[in-house]
């Protein structure tokens, strides 16, 4: 029997400890069994760390960067970077017009150093800006006649802008900017575009909210406008649109692993390699499945690939908060929890401390019920 684990971090576990400790469970009831270990996780969360097991590297601080510090799991062929801010969320108001990008250019920088990878993974999903990622070029070494990496409010007149020096710098490199799940069809401009899905919230001034707007379509009418009209091209603040304008592709965190670990074909999201398509089962998990999160966007992904795949899939959890009929809508064939749910609480901490001991017993007990 062929058993995928694809799981996400659990309890105290990351999603590379998770999934090791589900297989070594798995195989304590089916010493015979085929199992193929892939960590997920989602961008701004787990996926830096799932993409570094999955390239052998621990994550390392590349050095302080404008609003946060750089992350940097460096492979030999992939690079992966990501930005740790130096502020807890949600500590500005309105549209962050002097929120600037710039720091995850800086930590793209140091990635390709010493040495230029093939392939270079940007999580944006930290970033409070509003630039439509005119920071992150600059920090590549992007120039125009208005300031770059000082955030929407300075960029306002631009009239001229050069990306000749990025262009020449990335040539050849695959670029993948990993976004939040839910902003995935983020457009950059226009009624559902960033500045009007911005403003409304925070109730800012329609007139100021069209000068941010007009802004944004200039500098992406000097960059690419093509791009500015792509799926995802507003996630992150417009980071995503910058990426998109240098030839890159926007993915979910969960997409980006699942190309890293060779569950599908990058550039073909449903085209599965051998290890999903010749699986008898596959196993996701969460620290906490519920209603509300359905798991989160790791579990989510997973069973869809699989209902895809026409696999069966399960699911382990630190807690499990949800009905079998509602389960089985998201393609989860059964789920099964470490722990007995004691709260309503997504960040119930009564899962924070599961460790690898408890999730492999119930990996052991629930592999006795999936073997054929």
């Amino acid at each position: 029997m062929r058993i995928l684990v694809a799981t996400d971090r659990i309890g105290t576990l990351s999603a590379a400890e998770a999934g090791v400790a589900i297989a070594a469970g798995w195989q304590r009831t089916q010493a015979a069994a085929e199992l193929a270990v892939a960590p997920l996780g989602e961008a701004g969360g787990e996926f830096l760390s799932a993409a570094a097991a999955t390239i052998g590297r621990e994550v390392e601080l590349s050095g302080e960067a404008d609003g946060g510090v750089g992350l940097l799991a460096r492979g030999d062929r992939t690079r992966v970077v990501g930005l740790e801010p130096l502020e807890p969320a949600g500590s500005e108001r309105g549209i962050p017009v002097d929120g600037s990008s710039v720091g995850i250019g800086y930590a793209a920088a140091q990635a390709l150093q010493p040495d230029r990878p093939d392939r270079l993974l940007i999580d944006l999903a930290t970033l409070r800006c509003h630039d439509g990622g005119a920071g992150l070029l600059s920090a590549l070494g992007a120039t125009a006649d208005r300031p770059l990496d000082r955030g929407v409010a300075a960029m306002e007149g631009i009239a001229h802008l050069d990306l000749h020096p990025v262009r020449e710098r990335l040539a050849g490199i695959e670029l993948v900017a990993v976004v939040p799940d839910d902003e995935l069809t983020q457009p950059l401009l226009g009624l559902r575009g960033i500045t009007s899905l911005r403003g409304r919230e925070t109730n800012t001034d329609a007139a100021e909210m069209l000068a941010i707007d007009a802004t944004l379509e200039r500098f992406a009418a000097l960059a690419d406008p093509e791009a500015s009209g792509l799926p995802g091209a507003g996630a992150c603040g417009g980071a995503a649109y910058a990426v998109a304008a240098l030839g890159g592709r926007i993915l979910s965190g969960p997409q980006a692993c699942a190309e890293l670990v060779g569950l599908v074909e990058a550039g073909a999201p449903n085209g599965f390699t051998e290890t999903m398509l010749l699986a008898d089962l596959v196993v996701t998990g969460s620290s906490r499945f519920d209603f509300a999160s359905r798991g989160g966007g790791v579990m989510r992904y997973v069973a869809e690939q699989a209902e895809l795949a026409g696999t069966p899939c399960i699911a382990l959890a630190g807690e499990m908060v949800i009905g079998s009929r509602e389960m089985r809508t998201m393609g989860i064939e059964s789920a099964y929890a470490v722990r007995e749910a004691r709260a309503t609480l997504v960040d119930d901490p009564s899962v924070a401390d599961i460790g690898a001991d408890e999730l492999t017993e119930l990996a052991a007990r629930v592999a006795h019920t999936w073997q054929w």
